[in-house]
């Protein structure tokens, strides 16, 4: 171990200091912590065995532990799971020789963040606090925003009291205090955030992180990043290493939205970490042990997609230990009332005296919609009609146009009178998604068109119904 810092970065100023226990018996080692630690901008208490380690953290707290394996007294091991007891939001790393790799690996599996192989380098140690640094930061981040959404909207609750509701609530009951891996599914817009946050709420994760991404959302250059981090120049743009979402959510849950969306290359790579449950960054060959609950969600047919060669069938069956289905909102439409007024509430605020409803005339109308774009959809809907309506509750003349116009392009066979180009189109578009169930591509199939001009034609419609 080198006695001077290669790092020569101002960069930790950015961050908390660390409150880090050293334990190891090399003398030496013990003066060269107490003099380099406090040099990277961390406070360091040193002990020379396991027993004072121990007893050091019956007094006081601390955010790393920084432990030599092979100790008289207590070894590495025991001292990290004294830590779990008495600071479990604690880092663990431990420093072992090249002969007790094996039983640095072990400390992984006991919760280790991760390990350091002697003989090693300060500016080793000094990037590998800066990553506790990092992770805890966004812990904290996620922590203090949870808690401020909750203030907000209070905790997340799935809303209706029909059939396949009982059923998701129930499956949910089930499956939320195993470990098991949980595959949602369900059209865009029904809400498979939301019961993916009420699995982790009811298991024994709840007091970690829950980290959600949407697979389908980021270039495929960055998903391997943002999942599982990067070194420092990994890659050009890479100035500085970052923390992937897998080892934020460490301890928590991970919510892989659209996995349906996921390169073939990647599919591979959440593969291995899923049957490993280790991680390597990007530009990095040495494995980091992760404990995370995956859940997934999908819209998109995953057999088909298998038949098509676009996903991996080992994958399917690895991410399809539990299944939950979501239903549409049009086979749930009983449950639009309760929606609705629930939706209200969060868009008036807590604040407002509840006294302005939804009248009978605007759920009949809301009743009557197919809904393609499902809760999300009606959410929409009901936004729109708050701020148009001052006062008194929510009728159907605050709803958007569209309501009206399709009651009269679905009667337009049986009207006398002329009927406009567009409103004909309209008509064959919204009969279309009736049929495939909402289902946009098969919509856009049937009529001929592509996905791109089907959703240019609904945003239209929608841009001419504001306007109107």
């Amino acid at each position: 171990m080198t006695a001077k810092s290669q790092s020569g970065s101002d960069s930790s100023n950015e961050l908390k200091g660390l409150a880090l226990l050293f334990a190891d018996d090399e003398r030496s080692l013990q003066e060269l912590m107490k003099l380099e630690i406090p040099r990277m901008g961390h406070r360091v208490t040193v002990c020379p065995d396991g027993l004072t380690a121990a007893a050091a953290l019956e007094k006081d707290t601390f955010d790393c532990l920084l432990v030599d394996l092979d100790m008289p007294g207590l070894n590495g091991i025991d001292v990290i799971a004294k830590a779990k007891e008495l600071c479990p939001d604690a880092e663990a790393v431990v420093l072992t020789g090249k002969s007790s790799l094996e039983t640095a690996i072990a400390a992984l599996r006991h919760g280790a963040f991760d390990y350091l192989t002697k003989p090693c380098k300060l500016v080793e140690i000094e990037a590998l606090l800066r990553r506790v640094q990092e992770k805890r930061k966004l812990t904290q981040q996620y922590r203090a925003l949870k808690r401020r959404l909750e203030r907000i909207e209070g905790t997340p609750r799935l809303i209706g009291a029909s059939g396949g509701m009982d059923r998701v609530r129930t499956l949910i009951t089930k499956v939320a205090p195993t470990p098991s891996t949980v595959l949602i599914l369900g059209e865009t817009g029904t809400g498979k955030e939301l019961v993916a946050r009420a699995v982790h709420e009811q298991s024994p994760r709840a007091g970690e992180p829950f980290v959600a991404i949407n697979c389908g959302a980021l270039p495929e250059t960055l998903i391997e990043s943002e999942l599982f981090g990067h070194k420092k120049g990994a890659f050009t743009g890479a100035d500085e290493h970052r923390v992937g979402l897998f080892e934020v959510a460490n301890g928590g849950t991970i919510f892989l939205d659209e996995i349906g969306e996921l390169p073939k290359a990647m599919q591979a790579k959440l593969l291995r970490v899923l049957e490993s449950r280790e991680i390597r960054r990007v530009g990095e060959n040495r494995a980091v042990n992760v404990d995370v609950r995956v859940v997934c969600a999908t819209h998109r047919d995953l057999p088909e997609m298998v038949a098509a060669g676009d996903f991996r069938e080992d994958l399917m069956y690895r991410i399809n230990t539990f299944e939950i289905f979501l239903p549409p909102l049009r086979d749930r439409l009983d449950d639009i009332p309760e929606l609705a007024e629930h939706l209200l509430s969060r868009f008036r605020g807590k604040s407002s005296s509840g006294s302005r409803q939804i009248a009978d005339d605007a759920i009949a109308a809301l009743k009557s919609h197919i809904w393609p774009g499902n809760v999300r959809e009606l959410a929409n809907v009901i936004e729109h009609a708050t701020i148009l309506c001052d006062a008194g509750p929510i009728t159907s003349v605050h709803l958007p146009a569209q309501f009206d116009r399709r009651q009269l392009t679905g009667a337009a066979a049986n009207h006398p009178g002329p009927i406009s180009l567009r409103d004909l189109e309209m008509q064959a578009i919204y009969q279309a998604l009736e049929r495939h169930g909402g289902n946009k591509p098969k919509a856009a199939e049937e009529l001929g068109i592509s996905l791109k001009t089907l959703y240019n034609k609904l945003n239209q419609a929608s841009d001419l119904e504001r306007t109107a």
